[in-house]
C-alpha cells in the first residue's frame, strides 16, 4: 500500500500558507498566499536600509541591510514589505534576484546580498586600439542597460 501524500503547513521555499482538507477560515491563507506571490513576482526593491521609512506605501518592498534597528530589528538580509499596515519578511534563498530601483541594479544573494561594482572604461596602454574599445564600451553599456552593472 502507498503511502499517502504528507503535506507540511507551508511551502518548502518562501513559506506560502497551504490549505488543508475542512480548513476553516481558508480565505485568511489564501490572501496571505496571494501578499507573498505578489512581493515575490518580478522582485524589486526600493533600495537598501536598515530603518524602516516612516511613512511607506502599500507593497512597499526594501532589503533589509547588515544593521537594522526598529521594526526590521533581528531581520538582517530580509526582504521586508509593507502589506495590509504592518512590515512583513521574507527570507531570501540562495540565487534570488531582486532590481534595486534606487542603483538600477539586480543584486544575487548567496548567503548575503551581493551587486556588481561600477566597471571603469579602459583608458591608456601602448596601443590605442578603438575598435577594442568600442566594442568593450558596447558590452559595458549592454550590461548598465540590463541591470547587471550600476550605471557610471
Amino acid at each position: 500500500m502507498t503511502q499517502p501524500s504528507v503535506f507540511n503547513s507551508t511551502t518548502p521555499r518562501f513559506s506560502l500558507p497551504l490549505l488543508f482538507a475542512g480548513q476553516a477560515q481558508k480565505e485568511f491563507f489564501v490572501n496571505e498566499a496571494h501578499v507573498l506571490i505578489d512581493v515575490l513576482m518580478h522582485m524589486s526593491v526600493k533600495g537598501l536600509a536598515s530603518t524602516p521609512p516612516s511613512a511607506p506605501a502599500e507593497g512597499e518592498c526594501w532589503l533589509v541591510d547588515a544593521t537594522p534597528v526598529g521594526e526590521w530589528a533581528g531581520h538582517i538580509d530580509s526582504i521586508a514589505f509593507f502589506a495590509a499596515g504592518a512590515w512583513s519578511f521574507l527570507n531570501p534563498v540562495p540565487g534570488m534576484r531582486v532590481f534595486n530601483i534606487s542603483q538600477g541594479q539586480y543584486h544575487l544573494f548567496d548567503g548575503k546580498w551581493n551587486a556588481s561594482g561600477a566597471v571603469a572604461i579602459p583608458t591608456g596602454g601602448a596601443t590605442v586600439d578603438i575598435e577594442a574599445r568600442q566594442t568593450i564600451e558596447g558590452l559595458l553599456s549592454a550590461l548598465q542597460s540590463q541591470g547587471i552593472l550600476p550605471s557610471s
